[in-house]
C-alpha cells in the first residue's frame, strides 16, 4: 500500500510539475513543497475516489468509450485545486512551447 502511494505522488507530482511547465494559465505555487502536497493529495484521491467515480460512471465510460475518464480526471483536479488553493488555473489553457 505504502509503494503504491509513493509510485502515485511520485506520478502525479510530475505530472504537475510537467503541466506547470508546458501549460501556459496552469501553476502550482510554494515550489517543490507544492508539488509534493498536490502530489500527495491526487494521489490520495487516485487510490480513494476515482474508483468509485469511476464506478458509478460505468455507463457514461462504456457509452464514450472511455472518454469519460478524462472528465474524472479534470474534476479530481478540480477537486484538489479547490482543497489547497496552491494549484492555479485558467479557464483558457494554451501550451507554451518555449
Amino acid at each position: 500500500m505504502v509503494r503504491r502511494f509513493l509510485s502515485k505522488l511520485t506520478v502525479s507530482a510530475l505530472a504537475l510539475w510537467v503541466a506547470d511547465y508546458f501549460l501556459a494559465g496552469f501553476s502550482v505555487a510554494d515550489g517543490l513543497k507544492g508539488y509534493i502536497v498536490a502530489g500527495a493529495l491526487l494521489a490520495l484521491l487516485n487510490i480513494f475516489i476515482r474508483p468509485i467515480l469511476k464506478f458509478l460512471s460505468f455507463p457514461l465510460i462504456l457509452v464514450t468509450l472511455g472518454l469519460f475518464t478524462l472528465v474524472i480526471n479534470g474534476a479530481l483536479l478540480w477537486f484538489a485545486a479547490d482543497i489547497l488553493g496552491s494549484i492555479a488555473y485558467n479557464s483558457t489553457l494554451t501550451l507554451a512551447l518555449a
